[in-house]
């Protein structure tokens, strides 16, 4: 695996490095020591996938607060999406900042997104499923976000007219 830093601290764009024969090929996409190697979270709590029919489907910002901040690893499994990791760490550089990826079925990618970031994406085509690895066990208690059109962080979604839960678009304006 090749873990390719993003501007934002600890956030991670990493590409699977294929080994190929006359089969198809073979990737290692998750490894214990590569990753506390790199100072990421090695912990794997649960895994989650979310499918989602219609194209421009936003789902987040979404983050987990303490004590049961969690840190993500996500792949598009089926299809493509716009991910976005947005930096809500008081203390980071990058504070109120944000990166994004696109992630398909076809390149493979994965996009790591520590505690303390939040995390969400767009689809860019119909039915889109997504795999999330994930460190913690979600406590609805904990679990918070951001509005996805916040004028706050100005995040520049390809897709206009998004499908959203009512829980993404009643988040109130960012406070600090």
């Amino acid at each position: 695996m090749k873990f390719n830093a993003t501007e934002i601290p600890g956030v991670f764009v990493i590409t699977a490095e294929p080994v190929e024969d006359e089969r198809g090929f073979f990737a290692r996409m998750w490894c214990r020591e590569e990753f506390a190697a790199k100072g990421l979270d090695p912990d794997l709590a649960q895994c989650s996938i979310a499918f989602n029919r219609v194209k421009g489907t936003i789902r987040g910002m979404h983050v987990q607060l303490p004590p049961h901040a969690e840190a993500k690893l996500v792949r598009c499994t089926r299809g493509a999406i716009f991910d976005v990791a947005l930096d809500l760490r008081g203390d980071s550089p990058t504070f109120r900042r944000w990166t994004s990826v696109e992630l398909t079925a076809e390149n493979r990618n994965m996009l790591y997104i520590p505690a303390g970031v939040a995390h969400g994406y767009q689809t860019l085509v119909e039915d889109a499923e997504v795999f999330y690895q994930i460190s913690a066990p979600y406590h609805s208690e904990s679990s918070s976000g951001v509005r996805w059109d916040d004028p706050a962080f100005r995040i520049g979604w390809p897709l206009g007219g998004p499908l959203l839960s009512q829980r993404d678009r009643s988040y109130e304006d960012f406070k600090e």
